[in-house]
Parts: structure tokens; C-alpha cells; sequence
């Protein structure tokens, strides 16, 4: 029976996805080959590569605008020294809002100044911060948009006069963004697009070679952007599953259709934290994520009862992460509303058995 994966990541793809992927797995494109043992420098392979990276920007609505995409690998921890050995001569900015940012700024530190311009770690990340002021001299400003630990999401993005940098990994093509305000947007494939194993990126080729540092090939930008993602042998299964699962999405409609499903699912679940007494949400509700939903029980003893309620129904990967604790619902594009019903009914039978 498959289950209801609410895991935060490696996550669920959709179905029609996982079929293309396995059987492509046994003969890619009747080749008599699979997809892992395809040359990358072949027709077969560079033809995925383009169409992938192709539909990213169409997707985001950045054809024509001026940016370029990669598929990386490293993952956005990469990314959070990529960004900066890039884009950092003196000094960069950061909204603090959680345990990536916080890793991203160590990572920046190795080359400049560092500044959190803002913070919600007084009270263990449950909130955005609002209400700060972006100072005038910074080379860039990084941002964390969904926060998958403690399931918050940046609702309005700060004015800058300078690039603005953002971490998407649980929250890329989720929701209608002008994606046109940031200058790079970074995220590992495996909440919404694919297997762990590429990162994808999406930059302005604008604001490169800038900096004096002398950069090493495999961290430069404007490296792989002259090699087309082909700087090195490419994560070629995972850019092939992120491909069918960027064509899945357009099929859906793109990500405005997709964003109302995402919608329905949260309003669905937070109603149920909101309304049983014995659950109660983490996140500040202005600030509530779409994608990972945090809350705990009100009454512990009850726990033991609820985890055995939920594992029987079929759900997989419903703990909360050690930083916060309590349970965790992370309902990435591909899961289905009604998984969420089924998690919302066990919910609610454990109000009427409590």
C-alpha cells in the first residue's frame, strides 16, 4: 500500500513521475540503455538538460529577463558558499529565520562581513521578522523563503538596492511570486522537484564578475553557466526526474494552478490545529507555511495514542524535527488533498475518543 509521506524531505514526487523515472531506469528513450548509463555528453542526455532548464525559467516566469539555469550538486549547502565566494567583496545582509539561514551565514563569514539585518531566533524562529531596515551598502541580501524546520514562510519579501539572494529549497515552484525581484534563487531538488542530488539555480548573469576574489572552477557561476550545467558529469537521474516533474506541472498548469491545491491543503490542516483543543500550531499564523505545517499536542499523554493512530492509517514521516518537536506535515506539490483529509480525520477521532 503506498503511504501518505508527509516526510520534509526526501519527499513524494507524483506518481506518474516515479512510473516515467523506473521505467527509464530499465531503457531510456528505447535506447537500449538506462538512464544512469547514458553518456551526459550525448544527444539523449543534453536534450533533457536543456528542456529541463528551459522549463524551469518558463515556470518562473523569467524567459528573456536575463537569467540562466544550472543544475548543481552539493545541495543548498553549497549554495550558501557559492553564493558568497560569487557575490560577497565586503559586506552582505541576512534575514535570520531559521537553521539554514543560520548555516548560510557562517558560510558567508569565511569572506566578509556578515550582517543579520534581521531575526526571529529570540523566539526560536516562530515568526518572520517585519519592520527592519535594509542598510545601503550591502552586496547582497539573502533570505530563507519556507522555513521546513519550524514551518514558517516569508509572505512579503524585503526592498533592496541590491541583489537580492533566496534559499527556495521546501518551497521552489509552489506559489505565484514575481521571481523577478530576486537576482539568484537556489533549492536542493528533493522537496518539489526531484530526487536529492542536484540543486537547482536560477541567476542573473548580470551581477557576476564583480568581485576580485579568484574563484575555483567547480564554486564559480560563471563556470558552469559557460558550460551549460556541463562543467563536470551532471547528477543524471536526478535532473532527468526533476525534468518529468517540471513537465508534470506545466501539464497541471503551471505553478498558479498548483499553488490553489497548495492552499487548499493548508487551510484544511491549520483549521483542524486551530479548532481541536488538543493540538496547537507552532508557527505565528500570519507567517504559517504552506508546505510544512508544525504543531504539537496540547496534552503529552496522549501522544503514544495519536502516534498509533496515524502510523495505522498508512502515514510515513510525520515527527517534528528535534528543534522544535511535537509533529510536522510537510505537503509538498505532490501530495494529494486527500492524504491531508486522512491526517485531519485522524485528528478529529482523536478529539471525539479523547
Amino acid at each position: 500500500m503506498k503511504k501518505h509521506n508527509f516526510s520534509a524531505g526526501p519527499c513524494i514526487l507524483p506518481q506518474e513521475v516515479f512510473n516515467e523515472a523506473s521505467q527509464a531506469i530499465l531503457d531510456f528513450n528505447n535506447s537500449g540503455l538506462s538512464i544512469v548509463e547514458i553518456s551526459h555528453r550525448s544527444k539523449d542526455f543534453v536534450d533533457v538538460m536543456e528542456e529541463a532548464r528551459s522549463l524551469a525559467l518558463e515556470l518562473l516566469g523569467l524567459e528573456g529577463k536575463g537569467y540562466k539555469v544550472l543544475f548543481l550538486q552539493g545541495g543548498a549547502s553549497t549554495q550558501f558558499l557559492m553564493t558568497a565566494y560569487n557575490l560577497l567583496q565586503s559586506k552582505a545582509g541576512y534575514i535570520n529565520t531559521g537553521s539554514w539561514s543560520d548555516k548560510a551565514i557562517k558560510e558567508a563569514k569565511l569572506f566578509g562581513e556578515a550582517l543579520e539585518v534581521a531575526s526571529s531566533k529570540d523566539a526560536n524562529y516562530n515568526y518572520i521578522p517585519k519592520g527592519y531596515e535594509v542598510p545601503n551598502d550591502l552586496d547582497y541580501l539573502h533570505c530563507t523563503s519556507n522555513n521546513t524546520i519550524f514551518g514558517t514562510q516569508i509572505k512579503e519579501f524585503p526592498k533592496a538596492n541590491c541583489p537580492l539572494v533566496c534559499d527556495m529549497s521546501s518551497d521552489i515552484f509552489s506559489r505565484v511570486l514575481d521571481f523577478s525581484q530576486f537576482s539568484i534563487i537556489y533549492a536542493g531538488a528533493q522537496k518539489n522537484m526531484g530526487p536529492a542530488g542536484t540543486t537547482l539555480v536560477v541567476l542573473k548573469e548580470d551581477i557576476l564578475g564583480k568581485i576580485e576574489r579568484q574563484i575555483p572552477s567547480m564554486l564559480d557561476y560563471q563556470v558552469h553557466i559557460s558550460k551549460s550545467s556541463m562543467f563536470n558529469t551532471p547528477p543524471v537521474f536526478a535532473v532527468y526526474t526533476s525534468m518529468l516533474t517540471l513537465r508534470w506541472l506545466k501539464k497541471l498548469g503551471g505553478i498558479a494552478a498548483i499553488a490553489e491545491e497548495n492552499e487548499k491543503k493548508a487551510k484544511l490542516i491549520y483549521s483542524e490545529i486551530d479548532l481541536n483543543p488538543l493540538f496547537k500550531g507552532f508557527a505565528a499564523k500570519e507567517d504559517r507555511s504552506t508546505m510544512n505545517a508544525t504543531f504539537s499536542l496540547a496534552d503529552g499523554h496522549l501522544k503514544e495514542t495519536f502516534d498509533t493512530m496515524w502510523k495505522e492509517a498508512g502515514i510515513n514521516g510525520l515527527n517534528g524535527h528535534r528543534s522544535v518537536g511535537g509533529y510536522r506535515a510537510s505537503m509538498y506539490n505532490a501530495m494529494p488533498l486527500e492524504s491531508v483529509a486522512v491526517l485531519v480525520d485522524i485528528m478529529g477521532d482523536l478529539e471525539r475518543k479523547a
